[in-house]
């Protein structure tokens, strides 16, 4: 197999969208969620997003990358305003109809019912989860950082609410992620199983690894 040398020069002379592709790749395997949220008037929106990223524990902190704001941004717009949003896990199922909701839909069209999923508002939470995603995650807004090299934001949600089978949750915190089946995806729009290869203890040095049950 052939290794190719890319320089800056060289991805920076490629076709627009070619470039896209392959940048959007090079961060490998990622963890896709819909992020559910509602607007001032009621009106629910869905949209995938594959840039979800640990911040902290304590307080628990999760963010992601939110493009440019050149053009609406009904996620970021609602989130912001609302104060809420939930994340919610794909399977493998679920995988085609949640690449859907990356259509630019109307603001007036919900993509739950575009694309067949089902909100579902807690009581005690101000954003539509996914009915059928096995893991949910309520986030209220914290912050955003402007990253000026590109126009991004990073959006900065702490985690209110946990929705997952009891089954996946073990004493120590460790959760069993096979149990849901759900998909890992690279670039923006191919998609994977996952399936884990081994649990390893703390590695200490001059200690022989060893792996968990």
């Amino acid at each position: 197999m052939r290794n190719l040398n890319l320089a800056q020069d060289d991805l920076l002379a490629m076709p627009r969208l070619v470039r896209a592709t392959l940048i959007n790749g090079l961060s490998g395997y990622k963890c896709p969620v819909l992020i559910g949220t509602v607007s001032g008037n009621g009106q629910t929106n869905l949209a995938i997003f594959n840039s979800l990223v640990h911040i902290g524990a304590n307080p628990p902190l999760l963010g992601f990358i939110q493009r440019p704001l050149t053009v609406d941004r009904h996620t970021y717009e609602n989130f912001k305003a609302s104060g809420y949003c939930t994340l919610n896990f794909i399977t493998e199922r679920l995988h085609r109809e949640a690449h859907q909701t990356s259509a630019k839909y109307e603001r007036s069209t919900s993509e739950f019912e575009a694309v067949g999923f089902s909100p579902v508002f807690d009581e005690s939470f101000q954003a539509p989860f996914v009915r059928e995603s096995p893991v949910r995650l309520g986030l209220r807004w914290e912050e955003d950082h402007h990253i000026r090299a590109n126009d991004t934001r990073l959006v900065v949600g702490r985690i209110e609410t946990v929705f997952l089978p009891e089954p996946m949750l073990h004493e120590d915190g460790w959760l069993d992620w096979d149990l849901v089946d759900v998909v890992a995806s690279t670039g923006l729009d191919t998609y994977h199983r996952a399936q884990r290869l081994s649990r390893l203890a703390f590695a200490r040095p001059d200690e022989p690894l060893r792996e968990l049950d």
